[in-house]
């Protein structure tokens, strides 16, 4: 029993950075006390090897990458099976993660940028997507993977084209005639003088602060999914000044042994941390 941990201590990982890569396997120390599975469990977590809760937008990127879309859509039994079967591709936990992904970015306020939208299906004859839905939750189970991801551009362009078929024929006072919708412009003023009011220039906010206490057993996935979700739409914002700091703090009731203090001290400032150390209390 005290031989096994000493014994087996190296976890094997494949890894392929792109489709054209070759397959490379990555040797990693584990350490701890826990049991082997749970060792290998939490290094596979804590550096995303193993990836237990994946954004919309990390998905959004992957379908960009590689590229994952099959023309202006894929479907979600595809990508269920393309992300069980690449390496290349982030190594999910179980389906359910993908389809967690999948819900995430359709209910996102910015999907046109950042993710993508849902279809029920793909008319051939039409040319168009049936059920087809932008911006809202839909509900994505293993129980029903028929449904398509649709490129965000091409979604906004089947809007666009039905809306003006809905709306753009007879609407106005005569055949084909559009009636423009109300908006700001000149309004008549007394003595027959035209008065135009400027729209209201909305106050924009200027800055942005935000804490987050991260769980140290899968600190990685974390700060990764903080990274794309927040940071990375600051840091696109022309002139932003974006500063990320990260603190820690930890207390370790029995005393920290010696060897933890040396690694932990050399690694910091290794690390150019600004300031670091134990306390004796």
């Amino acid at each position: 029993t005290a031989r096994i941990p000493e014994a087996y201590q190296w976890l094997l990982v494949p890894q392929q950075s792109t489709p054209q890569s070759t397959i490379e396997w990555q040797a990693y120390r584990l350490s701890g006390q826990d049991p082997l599975a749970v060792r290998a469990t939490k290094k596979l977590r804590s550096d995303e090897l193993l990836v237990t809760v994946l954004a919309g937008t990390r998905l959004r990127m992957e379908l960009d990458r590689v590229p994952l879309w099959r023309g202006d859509h894929v479907a979600v039994k595809q990508l269920v099976e393309d992300f069980s079967r690449y390496l290349y591709l982030p190594r999910l936990q179980e389906p359910a993660v993908l389809l967690g992904a999948i819900r995430d970015g359709l209910g996102l306020l910015l999907w046109a940028q950042d993710s993508f939208a849902y279809a029920d299906s793909y008319d051939e004859a039409a040319k168009r997507y049936r059920g087809l839905r932008c911006g809202q939750r839909v509900s994505v189970s293993m129980d029903n993977l028929t449904g398509l991801l649709v490129r965000p551009e091409v979604a906004i362009k089947q809007q666009e084209a039905e809306g003006r078929t809905a709306t753009g024929v007879g609407a106005g006072t005569g055949a084909g005639e559009v009636i423009p919708p109300p908006g700001p412009g000149p309004t008549p003023g007394g003595d027959g003088v035209t008065v135009v009011t400027p729209p209201a220039t909305p106050t924009l906010p200027r800055r942005f602060h935000g804490t987050v206490v991260l769980d140290s057993t899968v600190m990685g996935r974390d700060a990764g999914r903080i990274g794309e979700e927040v940071v990375t739409h600051l840091n696109a914002l022309m002139g932003s000044r974006v500063k990320v700091t990260l603190e820690i703090e930890a207390e370790v009731p029995a005393g920290v042994p010696e060897n933890v203090v040396r690694i932990v001290t050399e690694n910091s400032r290794a690390l150019h941390f600004e300031s670091h150390g134990f306390e004796v209390e």
